[in-house]
C-alpha cells in the first residue's frame, strides 16, 4: 500500500503532530511497512483462537469486595482546610 505525502500529512494532523517535509519523506516508508504488517496479520485464520486481553497467563489479584464502615461526616471533614458543618468549602471556580 503506497501512501502519498498528503496521506502522511493527514495522519500527522489526526495524531496532532507537526511534521516537516523531511519527516514526511522519512515517515512514509515506515508507515507503509506498518500497514503492510497489519495487512499480513489480517490474513491469518483466527476463527479457533479465543479472544484475550493479554498474552500472559495471569489472574487478576483483586481484593474481596466487602462492606466496611465508612467515615462519619465529622471524621471526613476533620482535616479539611475549609469546611462548614456539612460540606467541604472550596473557592469558586466560575465568575
Amino acid at each position: 500500500m503506497a501512501l502519498s505525502a498528503d496521506d502522511v500529512r493527514k495522519l500527522a494532523l489526526l495524531a496532532r503532530l507537526e511534521i516537516s517535509d523531511q519527516e514526511v519523506e522519512h515517515l512514509g516508508p515506515q508507515l507503509e511497512s506498518i500497514l503492510g504488517f497489519v495487512a499480513k496479520l489480517s490474513e491469518l485464520d483466527t476463527d479457533d483462537v479465543e479472544p484475550m486481553t493479554t498474552a500472559l497467563d495471569v489472574d487478576n489479584r483483586w481484593r474481596p469486595d466487602t462492606l466496611v464502615q465508612g467515615l462519619d461526616r465529622a471524621a471526613a471533614l476533620a482535616n479539611a482546610p475549609a469546611a462548614d458543618e456539612e460540606c467541604f468549602r472550596v473557592p469558586p471556580v466560575l465568575g
